[in-house]
């Protein structure tokens, strides 16, 4: 897969999938998820939609740049996030993560896309909007929220999931992969994908240190309350009703707070996009940015 060298220290892995003539669609993965977690049925479905879709490898993630060596005090950020008060010194925030992705739209020489984001990626696609709206077509976040903790609250059990570091070796970390259903969908889970993601992940890229720092930014870059009030771009926000890692109240405020956007709730969604519902996200997604 190609890379794309998008300022003097960042490189990202993408992909793309149809015409580059069509307009184009980017998905932003979430928090420690490489581009392949978009699968490529998944892109292609949306690519014969006559869409340009890329996917790519966030930093500190699958094959991107990393920030090897840099450590960060999550324990300290999140508790200074929750209190208002400054934040330790991060290497990265949101905004940063949005500017890898205007400069790989200047690589591709693309001026203008729809902004596909889910969790992480999701934020990272309302900051884009929010800091660069001149590059985006229309908004759709997913699975995501707005930077408010009083929202979103995870269970305990999700958190619990999210938080608890995996085995190192292969076995063990694929193993350790059905601990993050608690947080999906409730009809669709399946020890057999989640062993064989989870494989697929491990053997392409393993790197979990990237993760507290892709955690640090989120927590360091605090709320986007006043800024998504003022977003003016189309905007299309989806939460699954099985979500307990981010609740619904997250997708929920989120479209609260953008003017006119569109709220849908799923059943048989968690924090995930299982396949069953694949078809009904690339019909609802393609028939909102055909509009924009």
């Amino acid at each position: 897969m190609p890379r794309a060298k998008i300022s003097p220290t960042i490189e990202l892995e993408y992909d793309t999938f149809g015409d580059p003539k069509n307009p184009a669609l980017v998905l932003i993965e979430g928090h420690g998820a490489q581009m392949v977690k978009w699968d490529s049925e998944y892109c292609k479905m949306f690519a014969a939609k006559n869409l340009f879709v890329i996917r790519f490898d966030n930093r500190d993630c699958g094959l991107s740049t990393k920030f090897d060596g840099i450590e960060v005090d999550l324990g300290a950020t999140l508790t200074a996030a929750l209190l208002e008060e400054p934040v330790p010194p991060v290497p990265y925030t949101l905004s940063d993560m949005a500017s890898d992705v205007v400069g790989l739209f200047d690589f591709l020489k693309i001026d203008r896309a729809h902004i596909f984001g889910v969790s992480l990626g999701g934020m990272i696609a309302q900051v884009l909007t929010i800091e660069h709206p001149s590059r985006v077509r229309s908004l759709i976040s997913v699975m995501s929220m707005s930077g408010e903790p009083e929202y979103q609250q995870a269970t305990p059990e999700a958190l619990n999931a999210l938080l608890t570091p995996a085995p190192s070796d292969r076995a063990g970390y694929i193993e350790h992969s059905v601990v993050y259903q608690v947080y999906h969908s409730k009809k669709y889970r399946s020890d057999e994908f989640s062993k064989t993601s989870a494989a697929r992940d491990f053997d392409r890229m393993y790197y979990p240190q990237g993760s507290d720092r892709q955690l640090a930014a989120i927590y360091a870059s605090g709320r986007r309350t006043e800024q998504l009030r003022a977003v003016k771009t189309p905007t299309l926000v989806i939460h699954g009703k099985d979500d307990t890692l981010i609740s619904p109240s997250g997708g929920e405020r989120t479209a609260e707070l953008i003017p006119n956007a569109k709220f849908v709730l799923v059943e048989d969604m968690g924090h995930d996009m299982p396949k069953p519902l694949w078809g009904f996200f690339v019909d609802l997604i393609t028939d909102f940015v055909v509009k924009h």
